[in-house]
């Protein structure tokens, strides 16, 4: 015998009455004699009452409804879980397993450099250390240096350095035969850095040669070289 509900949830979709996902899915499920739910029934009547013009169920029908046993569906546990468990327990014991050999082994071996290094220092002796300590017990306080270490006819030289003081730095170049060619007095900057740009050709600049850079902030002065080609 053809369920009624199937022709009121047709009639619904037809006329576009209630939400289409939910009526398509009781139809599929009509369609297919599957088990419907005492919501979806419920949902399916109310539609149909107000827009179909169906009779309210008496009590008597809608405790026969109600009490229809609902089967729900029934989740068979496969062995696939159980296997992916087994396999990663495994996996698990023989990763832990691999991690303690590797240790032993590490073991092994830095107890065998440990004396092999012992062996050499007693044949050779402690070898010396040297520590510079140029950097660390004698911090920068005042250096200059340029972008290049040669330049050409008029290319830009770019001059960069810092100082512990806290006014003004002078710069200066002088060329191959000790003759000043540019100079120049820059203000720090509030880290203690300074930067400017000179232009490598003019008066003095007539010789190629190796020429040097000078910075000094009163206390004291550091130079360095570039070379120059006309």
């Amino acid at each position: 015998m053809t369920d009624p509900l199937i022709d009121d949830v047709k009639a619904l979709l037809d006329k576009d009455f209630g939400d289409d996902r939910i009526l398509k899915q009781i139809f599929r499920a009509c369609e297919n004699d599957e088990v419907i739910s005492n919501y979806e029934r419920n949902y399916v009547r109310k539609l149909a009452e107000k827009y179909l013009g169906r009779r309210p169920e008496t009590d008597q029908t809608k405790t026969s409804i109600d009490d229809k046993p609902i089967v729900r569906d029934i989740v068979i546990p496969t062995t696939q879980s159980l296997t992916k468990t087994q396999l990663s327990n495994s996996t698990s014991r023989t990763s832990s397993s691999n991690s303690k050999n590797s240790k032993m082994m590490l073991g092994v071996g830095g107890a065998v450099l440990g004396i092999i290094i012992i062996i050499a220092i007693s044949i050779n002796g402690v070898p010396s250390t040297t520590v510079n300590t140029s950097t660390d017990l004698f911090p920068v306080t005042l250096s200059i240096q340029t972008d290049l270490s040669s330049y050409g006819r008029n290319d830009i030289i770019s001059i960069s350095g810092m100082s512990d003081t806290s006014d003004n730095v002078n710069l200066s170049i002088e060329n191959s035969s000790n003759v000043l060619v540019w100079t120049e007095q820059i203000p720090l900057r509030n880290d203690g850095t300074y930067s400017t740009l000179s232009i490598a050709g003019g008066l003095g600049w007539e010789t190629s040669g190796t020429y040097t850079i000078k910075v000094d902030n009163g206390v004291e002065i550091k130079s360095s070289t570039f070379s120059f080609t006309t």
